[in-house]
């Protein structure tokens, strides 16, 4: 039985609990619930603090987990990424007192806290840039004014919170973050593992895809397929309307609205758009 773990609480838990039930998965009903089995499809979940996941994946203790970029390279553990996940993005940005600083050098010599002592360090050694750095292990923006810290570096959503604490990001983004599928570094992937990953990619595909579905007059049909080509070709089948045809194909999510301005232009009519669920590619 394939043993995964999901994050217990936080901004990812939901997100992720929410992909598995798209993906066929049974899921807790009660937070407070530890563990779940579904035997139907032979998998065991184990929602854990997310900052632990990796650990307990990269010791080979649990075989799957979902986490985020951040909390996997902050660990430190012996844990990769095996599937981007697409939800739970954030940017890890270092802030400091409005005007102070302008680059990441400025902080040589100086005092930094955050929550990612591990991503820190590494960014700013691979710099060559030696600062203070120490760990907090929350509401780290106001160890400045509490005078533990010269500057954070935290993850950054909408930057009110810095703004509010008289705080702005500067450099580039020490890293950009999203919730992950980790697997344990150096060995075989798990038993199931292809399976699992195969109904997550196809959660993700049927969130950024729609089915089009539209008639169009059959000597439309070439300049109509070039805008929507599908997966591998679209569909085209006869319609007793003489000289007309029935075409659908899935197109990307973004931008649909203006292919079906498009469509109908080139004279498609009773263009339709359909969610899709789930899918194999």
């Amino acid at each position: 039985m394939l043993r995964i773990a999901l994050p217990n609480k936080g901004s990812l838990s939901q997100a992720a609990s929410d992909m598995l039930r798209e993906s066929g998965y049974r899921q807790r009903g009660d937070s407070k619930e530890l563990t779940l089995t579904d035997a139907e499809n032979g998998v065991e979940f184990f929602y854990l603090r997310p900052r632990d996941i990796a650990l307990y994946v990269g010791e080979g203790t649990l075989d799957l987990g979902v986490t985020g970029r951040d909390l996997l390279r902050d660990s430190g553990a012996k844990a990769e990424e095996v599937l981007e996940l697409g939800f739970g993005t954030s940017r890890f940005h270092f802030a400091g007192p409005q005007g102070r600083f302008a680059t990441v050098e400025d902080l040589a010599g100086q005092r930094i806290a955050t929550s990612y002592t591990g991503i820190v360090s590494t960014y700013l050694e691979q710099r060559g840039i030696e600062a203070t750095v120490t760990r907090l292990d929350g509401a780290v923006e106001s160890s400045i004014q509490l005078g533990v810290a010269d500057a954070i570096a935290d993850v950054v959503e909408t930057g009110t919170t810095l703004r509010a604490a008289g705080l702005e990001v500067f450099g580039e983004p020490i890293l950009t973050s999203e919730a992950v599928l980790v697997s344990r570094s150096g060995t075989d992937l798990p038993a199931g593992f292809e399976v699992f990953k195969r109904r997550l990619e196809g959660v993700l595909v049927a969130r950024s895809y729609v089915m089009m579905d539209y008639d169009i007059p059959e000597a439309q049909v070439a300049a109509a397929s070039a805008l929507t080509p599908g997966i591998e070709s679209p569909t085209v089948a006869p319609l007793q309307r003489e000289g007309w045809v029935a075409v659908r194909a899935m197109v990307p999510r973004k931008g649909a609205q203006r292919l079906m301005d498009d469509l109908f232009e080139l004279g498609a009519r009773g263009i339709l758009l359909t969610d899709i669920h789930a899918c194999r590619l």
